[in-house]
Parts: C-alpha cells; sequence; structure tokens
C-alpha cells in the first residue's frame, strides 16, 4: 500500500524535512541580560543589604531601643522640685565609684529621664559608660559601651566586626547594590505589561513578583540615597576621594583653623570609641588645640566641666553637648565641647576651652567648612535619619523596611522557579551586547572608575566567565551561560 503522505511521483514538491528541534533560548535581547545581571548581583548584594538594613533600623531606634533594655541605668525618675548637680559633682561620684579610673568624657542627659552617661578608662584598662543620676548625683552602673545591642550594630554596620576587609566588604556590596537598583528599574519599567498580564492571569508568584516590583521603584530612590550618602564613611572609596579632594584644593571633612598650637591628637581620638558617634563627621579628623599653661607665680583660675559648658552655650552651642575631658597629667589639654546638633548638621559647632584661664582657643562649625564637607555632612544627615526631623528619621526607617522586604522577597521568588531536579540554578540566559553598545561599555567603564572596588570586581566577574564558566560544560550549565 501507498502511504498517502508520501509525495507523488514527479511532484515538483520536494518532501518535507523533520523539523530541527528548537535550541533553547539563549539570550531575550537587552531584558534577558539586565535580568542576568540583576539576578547574580543579587547573591553579593542581597546579605550585605540585608545586614545594613537591620542594624540600621537597629541604630534608628537606638534612643528607643537601649532604655527599655537597660532601665535602670538610663532612665532617671527626677524627685519633685529636684535640681540636677553640677557635673563637676557627678565626675566625683563616678571616681569614688571606680577609683583608679581616669573620666575620658562627659555627655549630657537628652532630657529631664536621662541620665549623665561619663566614658571612663578602669585602672585595669578597659573603657566603660557610666551612667549618673545628676539629681543625687548617683552612679546607677556601667556598661561596655561595645557590647550594647546599638554598640554592636554600629559595628557591624561599618565593617562587620572585621577591621579593613569588613569594611571592602560592605564596600563592594554597596557598589553591586548601585548595579542591582538600576537593572531593577530598567526590569520594572521593561516588564510592567508582562507582570500586569501575569497577575490579571493568577499565574504562580505573579503577585509576589507584582509586589516586589512596585515596593523596589520606591525602594530603589531610597536604596540610591542611601547608598551615595554612605560612601563617604568607606575606607577604599572614601580615601581616594578624599585623597582626590585635597589635591584639588577642597576636603569632605575639614581642619580647625584655630588649632593650631601645637596639637596631639584629633577630635576622633580625644573621645572613646563609643562617643566617637557624637563627633561632627566633617570635624573627626581636625586638630586638637592646645590650653596655655600659666606662667610661675601668676596665680589663674582654674576652669572645670560646668565652665566649659556654661562658655560653649554662650558660643551658640546646642544641648546636649559632649565633652572630651583633659587628663589630669596634661597640662596642655584643653575641655573640647562639641554640639552636634542632631537634627541640624548647619549647627554642628566645637569649641575648645581652655583648663585653665576658661577662654576659648578655637570655635569652629559647619559655616568653617569647605563647600564639599558642607554637602558630605548635609548628606549624612541625611544617611542617618535626622537632618530633616521626623520625615528624615521616618523616611529612613521606611526605606530599611522596604530594602528588608526586597531582600526577603527576592530569593524567595527565585525559590519558586528555579529548576527542581535539574544541575542547573535557573539563572536568566542572556548576554549584554557590550560590543556592539559602546554606549554600554562607556557607561560599565565610568561606573567602574566611579566606583573602584566594582570596577576590579567585573574584572574578575568578566575573566572567570570567560575562563571557566564557558569553558567548563557543567559549570556552563549550572550557571546557565548565553
Amino acid at each position: 500500500m501507498t502511504d498517502v503522505l508520501a509525495p507523488k511521483r514527479g511532484s515538483a514538491e520536494p518532501p518535507s524535512r523533520p523539523s530541527r528541534p528548537k535550541r533553547p533560548a539563549t539570550s531575550g535581547g537587552w531584558f534577558r541580560a539586565v535580568w542576568r545581571w540583576h539576578f547574580f548581583a543579587s547573591f553579593l548584594v542581597v546579605p550585605v543589604l540585608l545586614l545594613l538594613a537591620v542594624t540600621g533600623l537597629i541604630y534608628l531606634f537606638r534612643f528607643q531601643l537601649e532604655p527599655l533594655m537597660h532601665p535602670d541605668l538610663m532612665k532617671v525618675d527626677p524627685p519633685a522640685g529636684a535640681v540636677a548637680q553640677p557635673y563637676l559633682q557627678q565626675l566625683a561620684v563616678v571616681e569614688d565609684a571606680y577609683p583608679g579610673s581616669t573620666a575620658v568624657s562627659l555627655a549630657e542627659p537628652r532630657d529631664a529621664d536621662s541620665a549623665t552617661i561619663v566614658s571612663i578608662t578602669t585602672a585595669a584598662g578597659e573603657g566603660r559608660d557610666v551612667y549618673v543620676s545628676p539629681y543625687g548625683p548617683e552612679v546607677l552602673g556601667s556598661l561596655n559601651p561595645d557590647t550594647t545591642l546599638s554598640g554592636t550594630a554600629i559595628r557591624l554596620h561599618g565593617e562587620l566586626m572585621a577591621g579593613t576587609w569588613g569594611d571592602y566588604v560592605i564596600e563592594l556590596g554597596a557598589c553591586w547594590a548601585v548595579v542591582m537598583a538600576i537593572t531593577g528599574y530598567y526590569l520594572f519599567v521593561r516588564g510592567w505589561r508582562a507582570r500586569r498580564r501575569a497577575r490579571t492571569a493568577g499565574r504562580r508568584g505573579a503577585k509576589l513578583r507584582w509586589r516586589h516590583g512596585l515596593v523596589g521603584a520606591v525602594a530603589g530612590v531610597g536604596l540610591l540615597t542611601l547608598l551615595v550618602t554612605g560612601l563617604p564613611w568607606t575606607g577604599f572609596w572614601g580615601a581616594k576621594v578624599q585623597t582626590f579632594a585635597t589635591e584639588n584644593g577642597t576636603s569632605m571633612w575639614s581642619t580647625d583653623p584655630g588649632a593650631v598650637s601645637d596639637p596631639t591628637s584629633t577630635l576622633d581620638e580625644s573621645l572613646p570609641h563609643s562617643h566617637q558617634s557624637d563627633v561632627p563627621w566633617a570635624m573627626g579628623d581636625s586638630k586638637v588645640p592646645s590650653s596655655t599653661p600659666p606662667a610661675d607665680g601668676v596665680e589663674r583660675s582654674v576652669a572645670n566641666v560646668d565652665t566649659a559648658i556654661a562658655i560653649a552655650q554662650l558660643q551658640g552651642l546646642r544641648h546636649p553637648m559632649t565633652v572630651a575631658l583633659p587628663a589630669a597629667d596634661d597640662t596642655a589639654g584643653v575641655f573640647s565641647v562639641i554640639g552636634y546638633a542632631f537634627d541640624a548638621p548647619s549647627d554642628e559647632k566645637t569649641v575648645h576651652i581652655d583648663r585653665y584661664g576658661g577662654q576659648v582657643v578655637s570655635a569652629y562649625g559647619f559655616d568653617d567648612y569647605p563647600a564639599l564637607a558642607k554637602v558630605v555632612s548635609q548628606g549624612i544627615g541625611l544617611h542617618e535619619g535626622r537632618s530633616l526631623g521626623l520625615w528624615s528619621f521616618w523616611g529612613s526607617a521606611l526605606m530599611c523596611a522596604a530594602i528588608i522586604f526586597m531582600c526577603v522577597t527576592g530569593p524567595l521568588m527565585w525559590w519558586r522557579r528555579r529548576p527542581k531536579g535539574r544541575a542547573t540554578m535557573g539563572a536568566p540566559r542572556g548576554r549584554m551586547p557590550i560590543r556592539s553598545t559602546p554606549a554600554l561599555a562607556v557607561v560599565l567603564v565610568a561606573l567602574g572608575i566611579f566606583l573602584p572596588l566594582f570596577g576590579l570586581s567585573l574584572l574578575v566577574v568578566l575573566l572567570l566567565d570567560q575562563l571557566a564558566l564557558r569553558r567548563v560544560p557543567a559549570l556552563s550549565r549550572w550557571f546557565g551561560t548565553a
């Protein structure tokens, strides 16, 4: 029997050839290529951003959390009609409670219900924060500031408690987070219709993807703001930019123009680690001037911490102030009174008071900063949620919460769509058309120059891709190289 599907003899139509199996899509244009970058960047960025967002929230709410955790130390019930005692007496009760200790700094209470904080170095060389009720005065107890919740959060937030290398990891994650935000916005705009159709059709995971995109569209602005304003703190980028700035006649921080009498330390160094956050960022590296010891046989009054605070108030500093105390055996030491002006960086000011005559040796504030330092100081105030009052505070808190949401929903979306039972991680397949798109290459080079750690890591990634991932079949399948 003749097969009815066979071509007739003499027919002009050639026999039909079996269709070739379709090759798996190796690229979906720009969208899949950008998605792939977004996907792989998340493996570095998500852990870093999650840590920064959580510790950032703790830091934002430190004034609410710490008193709840240590109410016996940080909360004070003012007796009826009681008057706060002079700070000199408060220092005296600390010296009695901790014999052989050295008082390094004193921080005024934030309000009538808060304790005075005196930072000391004990006779054994340990740093402690001593909490004093100003109405007794009475020592309430002490803490190691590095072991408190906020102290631990600050050290994790800055350097993962791992020193320089921890700082580099944080900075690297922040650099790639910029890439995450930029690629995320591209995916949000280009994939809007597809996400809407998937959500309308009720596809699995569509709602989560829709919410991830909407929250990311808002969080991306805050994330980029937090990243840019946080870069001056970084050990690599911050140091390089500061070097470049000083070579061009400006600075991200400043030198106190009055500190000319053989300074021996910076303002940061004059305070214990627990209170370096009370130093305005732009002033931390400024030099501390010296007092002038009285000549032999000349009677001169000796100033004290109360004198210094009173003079600083006359100089326009705002309460609460922090005072770096001169050591008893340091004849050239000064009282460095710091007005942090928590909610207004433009009001920051530091006054150095001669420990003998009580005169102002040097006064230095926001108005004395270089233009770049003013911009950076305002940015850091915004980063810490304090520049614009409650708007800034709650805005930073909302951004931290949104970043946490993104860091959870992103991996969850991948977990739901990952191929099961296959030797692949399910990464989007696509390649950036760098060779055919010169503008893209220019953008990447510019970004690599502006963010050197990103540029170096990008070179490493490209080398690994060319030398290993595309040459080893198992790796190529696992990473889904196009």
